[in-house]
């Protein structure tokens, strides 16, 4: 066995040495199986949505509804919380916020992989938001119906939602499949999934997107997240008896 590499070098290296984890053979496959069923239902949400979106039929069949239903619930104090919620998972404040997490988490982990993973799985889910947006070209709501500023960006999907989505799913992932408390991961894929929902609905009360761009966001986003799972679960994580790819 070769000998552990010592000073600044070996910490570097170390560093960036991808973490292995035994399990048994059953929950790999298990981790796979999750992959491709959030790739498949992805998928055919976000073909769902687009299809009614260039055909104005299907799921962008209630985008009116829902709107005038937000509309309806609009006060004062409401919209304030929604701004709030806007600006956090806004184009400035969450770049800030993953920003930190990933270099706080890569600076503090033993090895880089999961926020080099997790910063990765965030500039893919911006480049979906930017190649679907520009393909599609769809029209926001009305501006006068918008309550933080104009703004003449393309509509589909939601770049606030995707963002948020990713960040929320794919950290809560990579966090806790390493642990081994299904109740907390359980919670904390709850507390993600509200997160989601309330930066969704804030883009739609503050007049900004239609219901069906965040549900194609969402969608996008859990395409993502099953990307992750499976490159995650290839590069990490190994049955007993299987030999280690990561040199000791």
């Amino acid at each position: 066995m070769a000998s552990k590499q010592t000073g600044w070098w070996g910490v570097f290296h170390e560093k960036f040495v991808v973490e292995e984890r035994y399990v048994e053979p059953h929950a790999r496959r298990a981790l796979y199986r999750t992959a491709a069923l959030l790739a498949i239902t992805g998928s055919a949400v976000f073909l769902a949505a687009l299809i009614g979106v260039l055909n104005n039929d299907g799921l962008a069949s209630a985008d009116g509804t829902a709107r005038e239903w937000l509309l309806s619930i609009r006060t004062e104090t409401l919209t304030v919380l929604m701004i709030i919620l806007a600006v956090t998972f806004g184009p400035v404040a969450l770049p800030i916020i993953v920003l930190i997490v990933t270099v706080t988490w890569g600076v503090l982990a033993k090895h880089a992989w999961r926020p080099t993973l997790l910063a990765a799985a965030m500039l893919t889910g911006v480049g979906l938001a930017q190649l679907v947006g520009r393909s599609v070209r769809r029209q926001r709501p009305p501006v006068d119906l918008m309550l933080f500023g104009v703004d003449y960006t393309y509509s589909f999907p939601s770049g606030h939602v995707l963002g948020a989505s990713d960040f929320l799913l794919v950290s809560t992932f990579l966090v806790f499949s390493r642990h081994r408390n299904p109740k907390a991961t359980v919670l904390s894929f709850v507390v993600a999934i509200i997160g989601i929902f309330l930066a969704a609905v804030s883009r739609l009360y503050l007049g900004y997107h239609w219901a069906s761009d965040a549900v194609a966001s969402v969608s996008l986003s859990l395409i993502v997240l099953s990307a992750v799972i499976a490159v995650d679960t290839w590069r990490t994580v190994r049955i007993p008896g299987e030999q280690p790819t990561t040199p000791q």
